[in-house]
């Protein structure tokens, strides 16, 4: 049995946990695994990264594969951290024969949580709301419960919901980056937890740094992007743990020699990439061994604020530079043209319309018609309508529904009386148990979900957000609804 093992840890784990770098001698593994473990409460204060959650998760893991738990577990983490929850999850259980769902929905879920043929559960808590409201997902039933990243759930009401229906001998445990947000969670849900971590904010920031804005999964293209962008004589990139080596590998590839990859301490070089965020005694380290780079993914900012300043952001290629190259590629096509000095049948073409309008309100629409032409077919428009009345749409998620007693009348008298909303600009309300979809027009859906936002509907304080379903061409009349 390896060291790490012997930290009553299942083979298997023990082996996986070692595999994404993990030593036994690390403190969070050496307090943090066995206490999991032993099926004790735990709450761990870390940065907000997955990474740092596999010790815990390794313990919880090998009570599932010993068959200790008297239900399914489930980990609840923010929305936007789900597939990085997923893949550790699989990464460190998946050789352990345990049977793992990640819920991008509730559909599939619903239906594994029923027929109790899962061990683990990884949700989100918009995803896990129906669940609970239909009484598919009940808290008695569950083995273990794990927060993590509670302060950065954008709905942290589902605890109240549901905490209280698990027994009080059903393991808890809390991964948070906010210490006192952690041992409130502690006072309350996870009475006599083992607390493992910082008990008190970072009281100096450290620095300076660079951060870079970058989706949770989109930090591995990232990294390429900043080679290209920074062009380092050197480069250092530091993770957490090794679950990502391989794919950072081959972005970074081929490889080069002044290009490192490492776990702990980082050698000199001239930049320092942090893959995960990093803790206060970590990024102190990295500061001391070059030029700090910080990949800052959602809900990693207050944090990152917290540990490091002064920072400067640092801007990747994004959506408005390839819609500045598309353009500046018609320019240079117009250009050409012009150049080319074969204008005559065009101009004798437009010389009429030159006398009539401005030259520059024709070359608009000539550019205009010039574009069209290369557009694929629009979608068909409702019979009945034109293409000027048929407004995109895009679904509105209101966190409340009809456990809550709200009707769609409820809705039409907030959104008309208190955020401004045309009657006839609302659509569809789906009115669900747990929650509501409102069907608004797409170029003011931000703004009214923003409004929203914190508004009371049936003495319940309402969260607010555009839903992931895809923009589309509405194909009702405008005000009609069910």
């Amino acid at each position: 049995m390896t060291e790490v093992g012997q930290l009553h840890l299942t083979d298997t784990i023990a082996h996986a946990l070692t595999t994404l770098g993990w030593a036994a001698d690390d403190p969070r593994v050496r307090e943090a695994a066995p206490t999991a473990a032993r099926g004790h409460n735990l709450a761990l204060v870390t940065p907000p990264s997955p990474s740092y959650g596999a010790p815990a998760l390794a313990g919880l893991g090998s009570r599932m594969a010993r068959r200790e738990l008297e239900g399914p577990a489930l980990l609840l983490c923010p929305e936007a951290e789900l597939e990085e929850w997923g893949f550790l999850a699989v990464t460190l259980l998946g050789g352990a024969d345990l049977r793992l769902e990640v819920a991008r929905g509730a559909t599939r879920a619903a239906r594994r949580v029923h027929g109790e043929t899962i061990d683990l559960l990884v949700a989100s808590p918009r995803a896990v709301a129906p669940l609970t409201a239909r009484g598919t997902l009940k808290g008695e039933r569950l083995g273990a419960v794990v927060l993590a990243g509670p302060e950065r759930w954008l709905d942290p009401d589902l605890l109240v919901s549901l905490m209280p229906d698990i027994p009080h001998d059903r393991q808890r445990i809390i991964l948070g980056s906010a210490p006192d947000r952690v041992a409130n969670l502690v006072e309350r849900y996870a009475r006599k937890a083992l607390v493992l971590g910082p008990s008190a904010e970072v009281p100096k920031a450290l620095g300076p740094v660079r951060t870079v804005a970058v989706a949770w999964n989109r930090r591995v293209p990232a990294l390429g992007e900043l080679l290209e962008v920074l062009d380092p004589a050197s480069l250092t990139v530091w993770t957490a743990d090794r679950a990502r080596h391989a794919a950072i590998a081959a972005a970074l590839s081929p490889p080069e020699e002044s290009i490192r990859l490492v776990t702990e301490d980082a050698p000199r070089a001239e930049v320092i990439v942090a893959f995960d965020v990093p803790d206060a005694q970590r990024l102190g380290q990295l500061l001391q061994a070059g030029e700090v780079v910080l990949l800052m993914p959602p809900g990693t900012e207050s944090y990152i604020e917290r540990i490091a300043a002064p920072r400067r952001p640092l801007r990747l290629t994004g959506p408005l530079d390839a819609a500045a190259d598309s353009a500046a590629q018609r320019r240079n096509a117009i250009a050409r043209g012009i150049d080319g000095g074969r204008l005559e049948p065009a101009l004798l073409t437009l010389a009429p319309l030159f006398e009539r309008y401005d030259a520059t309100a024709v070359a608009a629409a000539v550019y205009d018609l010039w574009v069209e032409a290369g557009r694929p077919p629009a979608e068909p428009v409702p019979a009945g309508a034109t293409p000027a009345t048929v407004p995109a749409t895009a679904k509105v998620f209101v966190g409340v529904g009809k456990s809550d007693g709200a009707t769609p009348n409820d809705l039409v008298a907030v959104l008309t009386k208190e955020v401004r909303v045309a009657r006839e600009k609302i659509g569809r309300i789906e009115l669900r148990d747990a929650y509501s979809l409102v069907e608004l027009p797409a170029q003011e859906a931000e703004r009214i979900a923003t409004a929203l936002n914190g508004v009371t509907i049936r003495r319940k304080r309402v969260v607010a957000r555009i839903d992931r379903g895809r923009v589309r061409p509405a194909a009702r009349a405008p005000g009609r609804r069910r």
